[in-house]
């Protein structure tokens, strides 16, 4: 996925060729999480655009335009020039952010999917990735590393040299969303096509999760769903559901990560999506409801 701009996640002084230590974004206004959208009112789409401008400026003010909480602002910053003869900000930005998920449904009648079931947030400012686009690719599954308690496993892949399926238009807290281009990648069954369950139709009790742990297609695993808390609309944790397969148990040790967006299955419908394991207890976590994440898609067409 790319930023919308160039997010800033975090700042450091900066050793000038005076040998002293400064701080040009100082009193700018510019935090952690806002995104740098413009310079001298040229786009700055990468980071390499903010390098390529900030080193042209030769020291000059530069005028910055930014979103700080979903406004825009603007400052102006003096570079700092080092002894590398380089010109910079004293900014830790990033322009991308990658990771491998799993894919919750996909829709025929609008070539529309939703992922993960949770949003994608930046692993330094821990806030949710606004997104300019982003692209929707297979995985090679490496290796398993099992969950233990206070220590969650996770599903260890790479993207080098896959399939591109799609692309990607929505980063929410409720999933990421999109458009396949290319279904074929999918490998789909059509005959395992099923309806949503409305969340009356939702029981405690057994059901089941579609997982894809080897790269092949996926299982079904039984889980149990312990708790529904049906008025909640307002975040991801819509279920509390326990792991209760031993096949899974003894590959996984229960949820671990990767496997968020993992569909549920009850009396042959789509129930919602795995999202949170419980840190302590990694046979147990949260589900988000199938009918919220559809809002979502339906918001992207």
């Amino acid at each position: 996925m790319y930023t919308s701009g160039i997010l800033v996640v975090g700042m450091s002084e900066i050793e000038g060729m005076d040998n002293m230590k400064h701080k040009p974004y100082e009193n700018s206004g510019i935090e952690e999480g806002d995104s740098i959208i413009s310079i001298d009112n040229t786009k700055i789409s990468t980071t390499q655009d903010l390098i390529d401008t900030v080193n042209a400026s030769s020291g000059k003010d530069l005028a910055i335009e930014y979103v700080h909480n979903n406004a825009t602002a603007t400052c102006s910053i003096t570079p700092v020039k080092t002894s590398n003869n380089e010109y910079k900000l004293g900014l830790w930005v990033r322009d991308s952010a990658a990771g491998v998920g799993t894919v919750t449904f996909y829709d025929s009648s609008t070539k529309s999917f939703g992922a993960l079931g949770h949003g994608i947030t930046d692993i330094d400012t821990e806030e949710l990735i606004k997104i300019e686009s982003g692209e929707f690719i297979t995985t090679q599954i490496l290796n398993i590393k099992k969950g233990e308690n206070g220590n969650p496993g996770r599903i260890q892949g790479t993207i080098d040299n896959q399939t591109n399926i799609g692309s990607i238009y929505k980063n929410t807290k409720f999933g990421i969303y999109g458009k396949v281009s290319n279904p074929s990648a999918l490998r789909l069954d059509s005959s395992k096509e099923m309806d949503v369950a409305l969340r009356e139709e939702i029981k405690e009790g057994p059901a089941t999760i579609l997982c894809n742990l080897d790269g092949t297609f996926p299982k079904e695993y039984s889980i149990k769903i312990e708790r529904i808390y049906r008025e909640n609309n307002y975040d991801n944790k819509s279920m509390k559901i326990k792991v209760t397969d031993e096949a899974l148990l003894s590959k996984t040790g229960g949820i671990i990560q990767g496997m968020s967006g993992s569909p549920i299955i009850q009396n042959g419908k789509f129930v919602g999506a795995v999202t949170h394991v419980l840190v302590n207890n990694p046979k147990e976590g949260y589900a988000v409801f199938g009918d919220i994440m559809l809002k979502q898609i339906r918001e992207v067409n």
